[in-house]
């Protein structure tokens, strides 16, 4: 396995590759201190997985969603200081298929690279505990579902968004909206067929990330498993 390590911090790049090449299986075929050497780098000699922290001088998440569609095969995980849910659901969204904090300790930066290489999604304790304190199950939400490409939504669509995302049923929105349930339903499957959505847990993630409803203002819990 062919990694890069992308961080503006000196300091963090060693200590990762201390830690990673201990595993004679990988190699450490770069090091890039912005967006643009990773870039460079990946476009120069390619690479199996980047390990990347986005928030770090010299980086943006722009670069992740360039170098996943230039680079269709390649394995995103994002090492970074302490983030909001909103943000790490954003990263995931644009690409990172594993999130780790830098502060996780040894053994799971070690595993997020296995199982990340594997194609499974990892996340240190941290991570997961920062999204379920949002009240967000990653169980109930495919990911894969969104798109990086723009996604144009009418005022009445984005209105609706945002009552399914604070739990309100087809019937219950219909009536709020004075519209019929069967409207209220084909605005559904054209919010649904734009997201790219396959459930009301992508939806709901949508209103999350675009900021249309706080992630505290809604639960997935067992009184919400009716709702269609």
């Amino acid at each position: 396995m062919k990694i890069i390590i992308a961080d503006s911090n000196d300091i963090v790049r060693v200590g990762l590759r201390t830690i990673l090449t201990n595993d004679k299986s990988w190699q450490i075929v770069g090091e890039a201190s912005s967006s643009k050497e990773l870039y460079e780098q990946l476009v120069s000699f390619g690479a199996d997985l980047v390990i990347i922290d986005y928030t770090s001088a010299g980086f943006s998440i722009d670069i992740v969603p360039k170098i996943v569609s230039k680079f269709q095969n390649l394995r995103i995980v994002a090492i970074t200081p302490e983030q909001s849910a909103n943000t790490i659901v954003d990263a995931l969204r644009s690409g990172v298929l594993s999130y780790i904090k830098k502060d996780c300790d040894i053994g799971e930066i070690i595993n997020s690279v296995k199982e990340t290489y594997a194609g499974n999604k990892f996340f240190c304790g941290q991570v997961l505990e920062t999204i379920q304190r949002a009240s967000i199950d990653v169980d109930d939400i495919d990911f894969d579902s969104f798109s990086c490409e723009s996604v144009v939504l009418t005022d009445r669509e984005i209105e609706i968004i945002t009552l399914i995302a604070e739990g309100y049923t087809n019937t219950e929105i219909a009536d709020l909206l004075h519209l019929s349930p069967h409207t209220i339903t084909t605005h559904r499957k054209n919010i649904m067929a734009k997201l790219g959505a396959k459930n009301t847990a992508a939806i709901v993630m949508y209103a999350v990330k675009t900021n249309l409803i706080s992630p505290n203002k809604f639960l997935f819990s067992s009184s919400n498993s009716s709702r269609p």
